[in-house]
């Protein structure tokens, strides 16, 4: 199993807006299915299995992860003290690609996934090509030199080198 790869603008109208997969909006209101109303009519219930799936669905496709990279951050989250989900939130934030598309990299997950790949960021001056690599709060992230910043805003990052953490220090 890899990266899901298919149409991502069926995704997003069947789990709403996930500004990690992308920034497109479909011109469709309906939910993609036969219907296209996904079960919202006849007055039913969604299960809580449903319900569950949907947002466990959003995870994956929002930070671009396999079922294995998910189940293995859920046992991460639980192995440490505090709130699992919120835990389970930071560690996912706190991947080198996420933090690239927070501090505006790239408009996208997957594109800035690309950038780590290819080797134009830095943390703490060294090139780190793992797009899965768990950042810390005091790191220091940036472009390398030699990277071109052809698409991106020269003036946005005339500053080679920003420091960011999303959480604050302390959780419970």
């Amino acid at each position: 199993m890899s990266r899901y790869r298919g149409p991502k603008l069926k995704i997003s109208r069947r789990l709403g807006l996930l500004p990690g997969l992308t920034k497109k909006k479909s011109n469709k209101l309906n939910r993609p299915g036969k219907d296209g109303n996904g079960g919202q009519d006849n007055n039913k219930k969604s299960t809580e299995y449903c319900i569950r799936l949907e947002e466990k669905q959003k995870l994956k496709f929002n930070y671009g992860l396999t079922e294995n990279q998910l189940y293995r951050y859920i046992k991460e989250a639980r192995r440490r003290r505090g709130v699992t989900g919120l835990i389970l939130l930071q560690l996912l934030e706190m991947r080198l690609d996420t933090l690239c598309f927070s501090l505006g990299f790239a408009k996208s997950i997957a594109q800035a996934r690309q950038l780590v790949n290819h080797g134009h960021l830095t943390i703490n001056k060294k090139v780190v090509s793992i797009p899965s690599f768990q950042c810390r709060r005091d790191d220091v992230i940036g472009i390398k030199k030699s990277f071109k910043l052809r698409k991106f805003d020269k003036k946005k990052f005339k500053e080679q080198s920003t420091s960011y953490y999303p959480f604050p220090s302390k959780t419970r």
